[in-house]
């Protein structure tokens, strides 16, 4: 994740999954939409939940340090798990799939301690620029199960709030975390776990977005079972053509101010090589009405 700013105090939502087993088995159990049985013969079946892809076309904006109206125009948004859907929108809801969220590492250290990733010298690793998340290891099966148990009823709660779509954020910690000495988390444990998550989203109604990560390639996709992408700062870093490449028009651009001044922005839309969705934000992300807050589009 290349934002550098994290979000409010740990949200009572997320808290009460992770600390309840009970609430977390009714969020699991919850479905996302009244079933509907089917007859066949003389057996009858669920439906399942439906699916709405991210459309092709429509302006998005990036909400997560705190909800507000939509923009003029916009008709995507991506808000946290504890918010919900602007009404009339298409939801993206944001959960952090591969490291712990601030606030919350006794929950994680007392309830799922084998699922946290170690150094070398036994440390629990976390992220430098966040020493209050912890990152997650999904190195065997055991420890992603542990895992989906905590992230499982969050996916679930998206769609039971009315999202039509979940973004797994931190995919990229097997880039950042290499060695022994800083923790290491392998390429294969993360896809595994990644293709967990797709699992449960498809199965609560929601697609999935790829966050970042270019290292994967068309793996994303086509061996994980991506549906878009969600990506940060890509013109900077000059890849949102690998991903456009996989994912054509379902590519959702960041790009920071602290990167760009608004002429440069200006540029940026100007040019063929970003997302025919890109948006410009302050880089913490603030609520509209908030000292700092910036929001632009191509």
């Amino acid at each position: 994740m290349r934002v550098i700013a994290r979000f409010a105090a740990v949200p009572t939502l997320v808290a009460a999954l992770l600390v309840s087993p009970v609430a977390a088995a009714v969020v699991s159990a919850a479905p996302t939409e009244p079933r509907v049985e089917v007859s066949v013969g003389a057996r009858s079946i669920a439906a399942a939940p439906t699916v709405r892809p991210l459309p092709k076309t429509g302006r998005f904006d990036y909400q997560l340090g705190g909800a507000y109206p939509p923009p003029a125009g916009v008709t995507i948004i991506a808000r946290d798990v504890t918010d919900r859907p602007a009404a009339g929108t298409y939801g993206i809801c944001y959960v952090n799939g591969f490291q712990t969220q601030p606030g919350q590492a006794s929950v994680w250290r007392t309830k799922r301690l084998s699922a946290l990733l170690k150094t070398a010298t036994g440390r629990l690793a976390t992220d430098p620029d966040w020493p209050d998340e912890f990152v997650l290891d999904p190195s065997t099966l055991g420890k992603r199960q542990h895992i989906l148990a905590m992230i499982g009823p969050q996916i679930r709660e998206c769609a039971r709030r009315g999202f039509a779509a979940v973004e797994i954020d931190n995919l990229d910690t097997f880039t950042r975390f290499t060695s022994r000495t800083t923790g290491l988390v392998t390429r294969s444990g993360a896809m595994a776990l990644a293709r967990e998550y797709v699992a449960i989203a498809h199965g609560a109604g929601l697609v999935i977005a790829q966050k970042n990560t270019v290292e994967l390639g068309s793996a994303g996709r086509r061996s994980i079972g991506f549906d878009f992408a969600v990506v940060e700062e890509c013109f900077v870093y000059r890849e949102c053509g690998s991903f456009i490449s996989v994912y054509g028009a379902r590519v959702l651009e960041i790009e920071y101010s602290d990167s760009l001044s608004r002429s440069s922005f200006a540029q940026v839309c100007g040019s063929r090589d970003r997302a025919t969705r890109t948006i410009l934000r302050d880089r913490d992300l603030r609520a509209a009405g908030r000292p700092g807050h910036l929001y632009r589009s191509c």
